[in-house]
């Protein structure tokens, strides 16, 4: 399986990627969603979900861990294929498919074309209890140097074995007391909080 591409970007377009990694070319199918946050600088770090059919082997790539996580979530639905995932990723945030599944808003996840009410539904109950896990956690990835020092302290606290969203809510709290509060201040007190 190919994790992640680290190399030099040859070309950009919205639909796909070609990554220059060891002089080979790499195809890499994006989402818009991960065209618009993709530093046009030389080098890049894509991480990448290899799918291998019958007549095709297709590179899928994400600007963050999390964005593959949800496409995974979101191809283990049955009857929502790559490209599925890809539309819906391309038609809304990442943040926006896990606000519709938890709160069951098959409305929302109906507005992206080719999900029907149907698969919109088989989607929700799907995944309505698999979006838990710490890897889709949406809420820290800002540049600011606040969110910054919030990334970093959930991921210390991860490293501890704290899940990602009980901190999150206490860590909140924190930055509304202390809005510019270091990371190693935000684990300090979120440990002596939770």
């Amino acid at each position: 399986m190919i994790a992640h591409l680290n190399g030099r970007l040859a070309e950009a377009y919205p639909t796909y990627l070609i990554i220059e990694c060891g002089g080979v070319g790499y195809q890499v199918n994006i989402s818009l969603n991960t065209y618009a946050k993709i530093d046009k600088a030389e080098q890049i770090k894509i991480f990448t979900h290899l799918v291998v059919r019958e007549d095709a082997q297709i590179l899928y790539g994400f600007s963050t861990k999390q964005e593959r996580e949800l496409f995974l979530k979101l191809i283990s639905v049955n009857g929502v294929g790559p490209s599925s995932a890809m539309m819906m990723l391309s038609s809304l945030e990442p943040e926006e498919i896990i606000v519709a599944i938890e709160e069951a808003n098959a409305k929302k996840l109906q507005t992206v074309k080719g999900i029907g009410a149907k698969t919109a539904q088989r989607i929700i109950i799907d995944l309505k209890d698999k979006l838990e896990g710490d890897e889709l956690n949406f809420g820290s990835f800002n540049t600011n140097s606040k969110n910054k020092s919030k990334f970093e302290a959930l991921s210390a606290l991860e490293v501890l074995g704290i899940p990602n969203r009980a901190a999150e809510k206490v860590m909140d709290v924190i930055l509304k007391e202390h809005p510019d509060a270091e990371a190693n201040v935000l684990v300090k007190e979120t440990l002596k909080r939770l």
